[in-house]
């Protein structure tokens, strides 16, 4: 008798679990419309691969209020080295002066390495990112350091001022 139970048992929990490993072998296609997604599909269309190279090597160095390097930077001194080692720009080293150097554009005519500005504190300029394609840049972000971001997220549309390209401004 125990050895019929036991196959019946069996007969009855083998079933069930080829059915459950079978439904976690599953695999969901990735939405290609994720934040991270859209960053790496941005990524994937910078025209200059100096550029896309830059943000590379820069991508999560840490944020640190007057920094320039690869221990910590802040917006301006990121977008001041970019400029610089990208397209030979010297740019002043606060963004609010870095706003006083460029070529105004709207907003659907910037085009890939354009600064742009926000203005967190309501007032004057008080950061600085550069644009790539499709409404996403790339900034010092207090939070999360060297990062591609979505412009179009409400946290940034509320406080962007605009952008536009360098004006002629060589080493």
């Amino acid at each position: 008798m125990t050895c019929i139970r036991r196959n019946a048992v069996l007969a009855v929990i083998f079933p069930i679990l080829l059915l459950m490993a079978s439904c976690g072998a599953r695999r969901h296609p990735v939405t290609s419309n994720t934040k991270a997604a859209m960053a790496a599909d941005a990524m994937s269309k910078i025209g200059n691969k100096d550029l896309y190279r830059f943000i590379n090597d820069w991508a999560g160095v840490r944020y640190r209020f007057g920094g320039l390097d690869k221990g910590g930077v802040d917006c301006s001194g990121f977008a001041y080295l970019l400029q610089k080692e990208i397209y030979g720009h010297v740019l002043p080293r606060r963004s609010r002066d870095q706003a006083t150097v460029v070529n105004q554009r709207s907003e659907s005519n910037l085009r890939e390495g354009d600064l742009i500005f926000f203005s967190f504190g309501g007032g004057e300029i008080d950061h600085v990112g550069v644009y790539l394609n499709n409404g996403f840049f790339v900034h010092a972000s207090t939070t999360r350091g060297v990062i591609v971001d979505d412009l179009n997220l409400p946290a940034y549309r509320k406080v962007f001022t605009g952008g536009g390209s360098v004006k002629n401004i060589t080493r």
